[in-house]
């Protein structure tokens, strides 16, 4: 499912597949609500008005549990084929734009193309840190 010509921040995956990336400090954006989100945060998200994952993920650092991001990325990948996904942090670009990279390696983006893929399709400083891009780059 796709979302309507009005949402930011989407990102298309080569599959036909769209995401919706977001910084939570900016509110939430006018149009359609997501029906999945995906929350990368240090503490766990508010309460939300649709369904949602918390993956544990301090700013400008690596996931707490790399095999529950990995699960939490595919569970992601895999809705968004029927649903509107989105995948937000508090500033929207490192965390987020990590894990939309991965979710383009899911969707068969090569690794050493992801980042590259998200700056030029979500936001040109989606993916903060050198480690970041590392995860990335290293991501199964």
């Amino acid at each position: 499912m796709s979302w309507d010509d009005s949402a930011v921040g989407l990102l298309p995956l080569p599959s036909g597949r769209v995401v919706r990336g977001r910084g939570l400090r900016d509110g939430t954006p006018a149009g359609t609500d997501p029906e999945f989100g995906l929350y990368l945060l240090g503490h766990p998200p508010p309460p939300l008005a649709w369904q949602s994952r918390w993956l544990r993920w301090r700013d400008f650092w690596l996931p707490a549990d790399r095999d529950e991001a990995a699960d939490a990325f595919r569970e992601a990948w895999s809705r968004s084929e029927s649903e509107r996904v989105e995948v937000a942090c508090l500033g929207g670009r490192g965390r987020t734009g990590t894990a939309l990279a991965c979710l383009a390696i899911i969707d068969g983006v090569p690794a050493d193309e992801a980042v590259a893929y998200v700056r030029a399709h979500y936001s040109p400083k989606a993916v903060e840190m050198p480690w970041q891009r590392r995860y990335v780059e290293r991501f199964t």
